[in-house]
């Protein structure tokens, strides 16, 4: 049997975006409670996750949204992982969401402080697996901020980083203008 090139990059971009879904789930968490998750978009749901992006463009003013829906376009798949906003429990002792306690952050629709901390931990390691497989990615406020916008990953995730991936002859995300 023969496989070309293109064949066996995009098998290895979605092996590596399965591995990159892993790496976030076995991520440190804070008390080991686990709020994160991951999906792939490949196909036409990436494509929308582009088409969004530019829709968001004007609306917000945010010229660089129009480019990096170009990197979209360019990508093979996008990983997205993204969190809740739960309370951990560590009450008076913690304060680090500028609350008194847990209950004091819940009922003023606070942030968790740690529910961002344990994302950035994620996607850390899941960009590592990206690296170490010597995949092009980047991560990306603007894919993911559209893939809420569009509810892709459901109505209790609240905040979303996006990765993009590419298997090519140069890499998309970087000599961007």
């Amino acid at each position: 049997m023969r496989y070309d090139s293109k064949e066996l990059e995009d098998r290895t971009v979605l092996d590596t975006a399965a591995r990159m879904c892993a790496a976030a789930r076995t991520a440190p968490k804070t008390r080991g409670i686990d709020f994160i998750r991951t999906c792939v978009l490949t196909g036409e749901e990436k494509e929308a996750l582009a088409d969004e992006m530019a829709r968001l463009a004007p609306l917000l003013n945010y010229p660089f949204f129009t480019r990096d829906a170009g990197n979209i376009r360019a990508s093979q798949a996008v990983v997205l992982i993204g969190t809740s906003y739960q309370q951990r429990g560590l009450n008076e002792g913690c304060q680090y969401c500028n609350h008194a306690n847990c209950g004091e952050c819940a009922q003023q629709n606070g942030v968790c402080a740690y529910d961002n901390m344990d994302l950035g931990i994620a996607v850390g390691s899941a960009v590592s697996v990206a690296a170490d497989s010597r995949i092009d990615n980047r991560v990306m406020f603007s894919a993911g901020r559209a893939a809420l916008s569009m509810r892709a990953m459901g109505e209790d995730v609240k905040v979303i980083l996006a990765i993009p991936l590419s298997a090519g002859s140069k890499s998309p995300y970087f000599d961007r203008k």
